[in-house]
């Protein structure tokens, strides 16, 4: 039988205390195998919080890990070099360059709802301007119009 626990993790930093460690204690799996799993495949988003999904089979006493793709939020902040966005409206919390928002379009490919990269990289910039940063020093609506006038299709790798 298998039993599934969903946690968010910060990349590289899982720990065997709740949920984890007492979801797993009782089903006979090795929480510190699971915890340096977790950690090893999560290194590289080191300071993002990441969904992790733990399926544990309760009969063989084996587990797989399934590590989700970190929020948009949390990338946009990564690519800025920001650790915290803005809280009031109007106020810029750093900036991001638009390479940064087309490989971020391009890791959330399998994950987001838009149909082209071009979709993609509008929701991005839409985190962007909810989360307080500019892009290439301009304000999130000025380069949603660039990007549906064209501007950016050879960075975002469309013509």
């Amino acid at each position: 039988m298998e039993k599934k626990i969903n946690l968010i993790v910060e990349g590289g930093k899982a720990t065997s205390g709740p949920p984890l460690g007492p979801a797993l204690g009782p089903i006979g799996i090795n929480a510190g195998q699971v915890v340096a799993k977790i950690n090893e495949e999560t290194k590289a988003f080191s300071g993002m919080k990441i969904p992790v999904t733990v399926i544990a089979d309760t009969s063989s006493k084996s587990f797989k890990i399934e590590i989700g793709s970190p929020a948009t939020s949390e990338l946009v902040k990564k690519g800025a070099g920001v650790e915290k966005g803005s809280k009031e409206k109007g106020q810029i919390a750093g900036n991001i360059q638009m390479e940064k928002i087309a490989d971020i379009a391009r890791k959330k490919r399998g994950t987001s709802l838009g149909k082209s990269i071009k979709d993609i990289a509008k929701e991005v910039v839409g985190s962007c301007h909810s989360t307080g940063l500019t892009v290439n020093g301009k304000n999130a609506r000025e380069i949603i119009k660039e990007i549906n006038q064209g501007k950016h299709d050879s960075l975002l790798g469309e013509t």
